[in-house]
């Protein structure tokens, strides 16, 4: 199971044909098996090839991650705002203002249940087992955003697109330098939250406003 070709095989497989498969029209309970399964899957590898112990690391620079995070942050709450209200203002806050509780189950669903997952996948497992089918970091970084965006290809919404490439540069690149699901997953779930909150939710995949 650690040879390249198994491993170039069930690269193909998790991040390239299961992706595309869900664009195609079949019964749902049938994706949903096969999401679980894949998922089943790379908790094995993690368990037994990785290095991912599902335990809190004592060495996380929290002062250096969250004065980055929240720098980021500022840029993108900026950028976001100014594209609701010009594209549909009547959005900008709307689910804040009106719909308080169904904000919050949402960025709880959403932060434990989507979040933690995708990290898991597409940074845990891809840098762990795959770094070494990559001759350098910046084609590492760059195919993961490329895969990480893949796998948003089934809201067939070029928008969708474009920000989980550059959500996945970010993720990415905090991940090779913190080697840590931990800060990658708040990270991820930050800036998740935030469009939630301005009024992006709709092309995440909930409709909320």
């Amino acid at each position: 199971m650690n040879s390249s070709f198994y491993k170039y095989t069930e690269f193909f497989i998790l991040f390239i044909l299961v992706p595309i498969s869900f664009v195609f029209n079949y019964s749902v309970w049938v994706k949903i098996a096969i999401g679980g399964m894949g998922f089943l899957y790379v908790i094995y590898l993690l368990l037994k090839f990785g290095n991912h112990s599902f335990s809190l690391s004592e060495h996380l620079n929290w002062k250096r991650f969250w004065r980055q995070t929240l720098l980021k942050l500022g840029g993108i709450a900026l950028i976001t705002i100014i594209f609701v209200y010009i594209t549909n203002k009547t959005l900008l806050f709307s689910v804040l203002i009106n719909k308080p509780l169904l904000w919050i189950f949402i960025l709880f669903i959403y932060s434990f249940l989507s979040v933690y997952p995708q990290e898991l996948i597409y940074r845990t497992l891809y840098f762990q087992r795959y770094d070494c089918l990559f001759k350098n970091k910046y084609s590492l970084i760059f195919v993961n955003a490329l895969l990480f965006s893949l796998a948003h290809i089934f809201f067939k919404n070029s928008l969708v697109l474009l920000l989980t490439f550059i959500g996945g540069l970010l993720f990415a690149w905090t991940y090779f330098k913190t080697k840590s699901t931990l800060l990658v997953s708040i990270e991820h779930a930050v800036y998740g939250c935030w469009l939630f909150t301005v009024g992006m939710g709709g092309m995440l995949g909930f409709p909320l406003g």
